[in-house]
């Protein structure tokens, strides 16, 4: 028995006509006459009712058409999910992301999906760092990106990269002809930082307490691209991640250097809500996050 039976069978019962059911398969009145009389012969009883008017299911002819559709429709699905794969992949991806990510850190992953996904695009949202985690689990974003990624309920979170953090200057203060800036060079010195609720001001202030050092901090700031302007303006000093000032040092705006007692770095982690089925373009920018830092690990 071949699908195309079934699928005969179910326009007859559906269109109540033998010759409609005809035009629907681009076959002749005969041949859907011949497909019906072999499953009648199969089951060996009948499954339609012909009238003058109107051909109707007899109470087996219901249940086989009710069987039948049901596998017509998953076979359909199945066809679809072939073709799907076989195909380029588009759309579009939400990806909401704290301030001081987006575009500095995210340049290498746009270019790896632009080489490997042309087609997909990847719209980003800048977002606090408690609505990014909002935006993941209420569907708004199909990937979310944080520092210092917590735990929460309906949420899976997948490490990114640890971003490295420098002292940042404007090119008249004193830290700038240094060749690293201590922890203890900063107790005191006007500071400009992150919003309070931001996390990392909470884990910078960690730091600092656990030296038994104070920050001044002069400014508070949510805006990774205020507190550049505020520090070019000599207003004070910042510890920024180096990829957020790349542009202004290379232009001789600002002056970033490293902590003499070793390297500070922050990790960044990529949310997804639990249990969540991501499309196929949203799968490519995923992918793409990991093929960038694999590269990144590797140069």
């Amino acid at each position: 028995m071949q699908l195309e039976s079934l699928k005969m069978f179910c326009d007859v019962v559906e269109t109540g006509s033998f010759s409609r059911a005809a035009q629907l398969n681009h076959v002749t009145q005969s041949a859907v006459s011949q497909q019906i009389r072999a499953l009648e012969n199969r089951y060996e009883q009948k499954l339609l009712s012909r009238s003058a008017r109107q051909v109707t299911p007899t109470p087996a002819g219901e249940r086989l058409f009710r069987g039948c559709k049901e596998i017509l429709a998953r076979f359909a699905e199945v066809e679809n999910e072939i073709r799907e794969q076989s195909t380029e992949v588009a759309g579009t991806t939400t990806v909401s992301t704290i301030y001081s990510v987006g575009l500095h850190e995210l340049r290498s992953v746009q270019k790896q999906l632009l080489k490997t996904h042309p087609k997909v695009n990847m719209r980003l949202n800048y977002r606090r760092n408690d609505q990014v985690y909002d935006d993941v689990i209420l569907g708004a974003a199909e990937i979310g990106i944080v520092a210092y990624p917590q735990p929460r309920a309906g949420v899976d979170i997948h490490p990114f990269r640890d971003d490295k953090l420098a002292v940042v200057c404007s090119p008249s203060h004193p830290f700038a002809t240094k060749a690293k800036v201590s922890l203890t060079a900063l107790s005191g010195v006007p500071f400009i930082a992150f919003d309070r609720e931001a996390p990392t001001r909470k884990a910078l202030d960690r730091l600092f307490r656990e030296k038994n050092l104070d920050l001044n901090p002069v400014m508070e700031i949510d805006n990774v691209e205020t507190i550049k302007r505020a520090v070019e303006m000599g207003i004070g000093v910042a510890i920024l991640p180096m990829a957020t000032v790349s542009a202004e040092v290379a232009q001789g705006s600002l002056v970033s250097k490293p902590f003499a007692e070793g390297p500070v770095s922050r990790p960044i982690g990529l949310l997804i809500r639990k249990g969540k089925y991501l499309d196929r373009a949203s799968a490519a920018v995923l992918e793409a996050f990991k093929l960038a830092e694999a590269s990144s690990d590797e140069a």
